[in-house]
């Protein structure tokens, strides 16, 4: 297969520590049993985004207030999700949201969704993680671009979603070059519609691809109609024994 050329492999073996990064489940009032089962023990989460209403709601929600702080009090990262709509967001905007996320939430930091990939908008997506860096110093930035972006951009967040999309697509991609530059922990990597007899698979790529970070779901998105992040893998108690134990390692 092509992810097996990755000049990353080498360092990925030695260096890669595998964890969850959740995309935003449903609503708590949706979702209760996903959202408890982020603080079970031994989850290994890196981080969890939490996404009221395509961002932090127009006031403090407390069935998601609850939740993060359930979260904070487990030990696990909270991040709020920030639209930015692929550049066409407003600057100010964004800032609002961040500046409600951390008032009611008190979120560790953001992932930017729909963040645009291309050279020509690097210089807006850096504005804005400054800006959201001044607001909160330590804030973890994730920049949820579902692509491999202009390199520039790996210097501007903690982490890239360098992939996000199905498993057929999952199956054949491959890495870009440059990404053998940075360690595994700066890269993300969320698909949906994998089977469970082929996670051994799917860890594999993610391992030789180099992304520390992953989300790998049998839900199917069913033709765009359906969200298949919002709610947990049919084998969630499967790959949380995998990657916990470093099976996948």
């Amino acid at each position: 297969m092509p992810y097996l050329t990755s000049t990353r492999a080498g360092t990925a073996c030695t260096r890669l520590r595998t964890g969850f990064g959740v995309p935003g489940y449903a609503h708590p009032l949706v979702a209760p049993t996903e959202w408890a089962e982020l603080t079970r023990p031994g989850a290994p989460l890196h981080w969890v985004v939490l996404n009221v209403a395509q961002g932090p709601g127009t006031r403090p929600d407390p069935h998601c207030l609850q939740a993060a702080g359930r979260l904070r009090n487990a030990g696990v990262r909270v991040l709020g999700h920030l639209d930015a709509a692929y550049g066409v967001r407003a600057f100010g905007e964004l800032v609002s949201d961040a500046h409600r996320f951390l008032d009611w939430y008190q979120v560790d930091g953001f992932l930017l969704g729909r963040c645009p990939a291309e050279r020509t908008a690097l210089g807006g997506v850096r504005r804005t993680v400054t800006t959201l860096r001044a607001i909160r110093a330590d804030a973890h930035i994730v920049l949820g671009h579902g692509t491999h972006p202009y390199p520039g951009y790996a210097e501007n967040a903690d982490q890239l979603v360098t992939f996000s999309g199905s498993w057929g697509d999952y199956r054949w991609s491959q890495v870009a070059e440059w990404t053998a530059d940075y360690p595994p922990d700066r890269f993300c990597h969320f698909v949906h519609g994998v089977p469970a007899g082929h996670l051994d698979e799917a860890l594999r790529i993610a391992r030789w691809q180099g992304a520390a970070t992953i989300w790998f779901t049998d839900r199917t998105d069913r033709g765009g109609r359906i969200d298949p992040w919002e709610s947990m893998p049919g084998y969630w108690d499967e790959i949380v024994s995998r990657v916990g134990t470093g099976v996948s390692e």
